[in-house]
């Protein structure tokens, strides 16, 4: 018995291991070629991508109709109150100090709304007595962005107005395709410190 434990492998062994070592390289010839399909179609997405976002750029869109544009004369700094031709104001003088986009759930002051246009943002207004259920489908929808004032508005002649630098679109209701396309088309291009912070 002492003699039957001191044996060696036997050759069949030897080949046995060997044969299982040849089986592991074909299954790792399978998995570089699914590796390398993988990343031929990464690379084929990123320059999918690529071209899209040159073509693009941040998902810009054609105006809505029924936008109107209003001339601009003036972008000075002022601490006095500003008497603006429309309501919302699409620009003008203004304070100092702009205004952080955010939602704002009480009436926000113009003059500091307007130099954050002048920095590139949108300002969705809205009259106060618009929809609650309409108010939250807005805030949802723009309140994350970094580029967007919401906030109500007093004297409002229809229930939202959209405004950008020189730009106002005037609604009769609460349509988010039309405010989205509004926001892709002017956010940061009309304005004059365009991309500055909000």
């Amino acid at each position: 018995m002492g003699n039957r434990r001191s044996r060696k492998p036997t050759p069949v062994s030897k080949r046995a291991t060997s044969s299982s070592s040849s089986g592991g390289g074909g299954a790792s010839w399978v998995k570089w070629l699914v590796g390398g399909a993988v990343v031929a179609a990464i690379a084929a997405l990123v320059i999918f991508i690529s071209k899209d976002v040159s073509e693009n750029p941040q998902g810009q869109a054609e105006p809505p109709s029924g936008v109107q544009t209003i001339e601009v004369a003036s972008a000075d700094h002022t601490e006095e109150p500003v008497d603006y031709p429309t309501a919302p104001p699409v620009g003008g003088p203004h304070d100092p100090m702009w205004l952080t986009c955010r939602v704002y759930d009480e009436p926000v002051r113009n003059e500091s709304a307007v130099h954050a246009l002048e920095h590139g943002a949108v300002w969705i207004a809205y009259s106060p007595d618009l929809d609650a259920s309409d108010v939250g489908r807005i805030e949802d929808e723009f309140g994350r962005s970094s580029e967007v004032i919401v906030s109500p508005y007093p004297g409002l002649d229809h229930p939202v107005s959209v405004v950008s630098w020189g730009r106002l679109l005037e609604m009769d209701s609460v349509d988010l395709g039309t405010i989205d396309q509004f926001v892709r088309a002017f956010r940061d291009q009309t304005a004059p410190e365009a991309g500055a912070s909000c």
